[in-house]
């Protein structure tokens, strides 16, 4: 078995209306999605972000390591891209598509290559309560947190940092007061504040009964400069600090964990190296008694990657009571997550099912995919 071609996909919707997080507003979603075939007509799917240049390093760099090869020789082509790239989001796509093909050559899903699936299905934390242009959060938030918690939602995530703290403090207490207890939420201020704001807003989550504040302070990179910031910021607050979405490496998770004070490291599979290498980081993740809650922001590829990811993770405690790593599960307007697959992938009382057939486990509707591809 060989590959004998790799293709790079570019998908985008346009947005009905600008949404998204503090920093930014999306007219559109957008992936970028690499699809392997072999000599023998099997096809692996990967997905990573649209970033610059990361299109072209997958074309003019990774491409031609794999070229040619067994898809099964995985370990040695991930080292090879990796070496010639030291680029996560590329890697990334290029491993999941080539543990897609592992898989499906084996006759295995994805979690069965690496020993067995702990469980069957996975709980989810939505995303939601985005920012929507022209509309103030007070008429958006409360009611949508409310229609979550009608379809069996047992955790929301919300953007908070857009507007000043003053405004928005007041209405994260009014969604959490309305909220059922057993209703979890959460908020991520996608680097939207400086450290005193980010500690005056800390302490207010943590009164108003948040589990955990993510992406707090302008984004982590492998330098020592930036997690010194998360380290003084762990040290004035109680409520756990998530972060490192967008960490490229083991490397810099190792960092992260030692010196930035990490209450709960979040590796994304489509932008950390791909499967194997976020394996590796949320073995770091547990050896420093730290939660490993993978990000997950993008299309059904990234999202049925994940899902094999989470079904390896054991729990952080041989405990009784503890917690499984919950999937996160935008669930903002993007067809490029619910359309791209012959079986989408559906929340049943509160989570989602692990795909159980060969590979990924899933199957890429490249019909309806042409609808969306625009390079």
């Amino acid at each position: 078995m060989k590959i004998r071609q790799v293709t790079t996909i570019l998908a985008r919707y346009p947005l009905t209306q600008p949404t998204g997080p503090s920093i930014w507003l999306y007219t559109h979603r957008e992936v970028l999605l690499v699809r392997l075939e072999t000599d023998d007509g099997l096809v692996g799917w990967g997905e990573t972000c649209v970033m610059p240049g990361v299109r072209a390093v997958i074309d003019e760099v990774c491409a031609p390591l794999v070229l040619g090869q067994d898809p099964r020789q995985h370990r040695r082509l991930w080292q090879a891209m990796w070496q010639a790239t030291l680029n996560g989001f590329a890697v990334g796509a290029m491993d999941i598509a080539l543990h897609d093909l592992w898989g499906q050559a084996c006759g295995l899903s994805i979690a069965e290559l690496y020993g067995g699936r702990l469980r069957d299905h996975v709980p989810v934390y939505v995303s939601a309560l985005s920012y929507v242009a022209g509309r103030d959060p007070a008429d958006v938030w409360l009611d949508e947190a409310l229609r979550l918690v009608e379809q069996g939602i047992p955790a929301i995530k919300m953007r908070i940092g857009r507007y000043p703290w003053r405004h928005e403090l007041p209405l994260i207490a009014r969604v959490r007061d309305a909220l059922p207890d057993a209703v979890r939420l959460m908020a991520d201020g996608n680097a939207a504040y400086t450290l005193p704001t980010a500690t005056r807003v800390g302490r207010a989550l943590e009164q108003i009964g948040l589990d955990w504040f993510e992406e707090p302070m302008p984004q982590l990179s492998p330098s020592q400069a930036d997690y010194a910031g998360y380290e003084r910021l762990a040290a004035h607050l109680d409520i756990p600090i998530a972060c490192g979405e967008i960490l490229q490496s083991r490397g810099a998770f190792q960092q992260l964990l030692a010196q930035g004070k990490a209450d709960i490291v979040q590796p994304d599979v489509a932008i950390c190296g791909g499967i194997a290498e976020t394996l590796f980081v949320a073995d770091l993740a547990r050896l420093a008694a730290v939660p490993c809650i993978p990000h997950c922001w993008g299309g059904a590829i990234a999202i049925a990657a994940t899902l094999q990811l989470l079904a390896l993770l054991p729990a952080p405690t041989a405990g009784p009571n503890a917690e499984v790593a919950p999937l996160e599960l935008d669930v903002t307007e993007n067809p490029l997550r619910t359309a791209l697959l012959a079986e989408p992938l559906s929340i049943v009382a509160g989570r989602l099912a692990v795909p159980s057939g060969p590979g990924l486990g899933i199957t890429v509707d490249e019909a309806a995919l042409a609808r969306y591809r625009v390079g």
